[in-house]
């Protein structure tokens, strides 16, 4: 998987995606999504998932785009970038290579949590993995032996059965977005499971907000 930064200035001409398993959220501005049977304006803190062609459409005012593409582990990044598209850039935040059980069919959800200040995520493992970015405040990333800070606009990869302890900062709130890859199960559901039974008793302080999913074919 990777997750990618894209400026598309206003006014700028169309962007044209190839067909992939894609998540796309815009972290600032707005851009007209088109595909082959829909048109969808997106606004800021929104997003969409998708596995068909599409075009990018900048409106009257600057954008910034997180764009997550899940690829084959050969993949080369270059054919994920903004191709053909002069005007734009596009900075590759981050790549992971994970695992799928090909026994499950599976969903890629885009959502945002959000946490008080000095909000805690005990330690918990989900379903299935994917790539997190920070959107505002702090978060630190305690897992496989490692700790992590991540600010605004810094990325992490987690692999979803591997235990995370996850504290942030207590001077401001904390949002992050993520695109992961869940087991077609978990469709409208929770994916995280505490591993301590304890903290199954503790207040959950995060808030979260599917902003889109759908079953993909990988």
């Amino acid at each position: 998987m990777f997750l990618f930064e894209d400026h598309l200035p206003a006014g700028t001409k169309p962007v044209y995606l190839p067909r992939a398993n894609r998540s796309i959220y815009v972290a600032s501005g707005s851009v007209d999504i088109h595909s082959d049977n829909a048109t969808r304006y997106v606004s800021e803190g929104s997003a969409l998932v998708a596995d068909e062609e599409l075009t990018l459409s900048a409106t009257e005012v600057d954008s910034t785009v997180w764009r997550w593409e899940l690829a084959r582990e050969a993949a080369d990044e270059t054919a994920h970038t903004l191709r053909s598209a002069p005007q734009t850039s596009s900075e590759l935040k981050l790549t992971a290579t994970f695992e799928l059980d090909d026994r499950y069919t599976w969903l890629m959800r885009c959502d945002t949590v959000t946490f008080p200040p000095g909000g805690i995520a005990w330690t918990h493992l989900h379903q299935g993995p994917g790539i997190r970015i920070t959107r505002s405040g702090e978060i630190t990333i305690e897992t496989e032996g490692t700790t992590q800070v991540h600010g605004p606009g810094s990325a992490w990869a987690e692999k979803g059965v591997l235990p995370v302890y996850a504290p942030t900062t207590d001077k401001i709130g904390t949002t992050f977005v993520r695109c992961f890859l869940l087991p077609k199960q978990n469709k409208g559901a929770s994916s995280i499971r505490f591993v301590h039974p304890e903290d199954n008793e503790k207040i959950n302080t995060q808030k979260y907000r599917v902003l889109m999913e759908r079953v993909i074919v990988v």
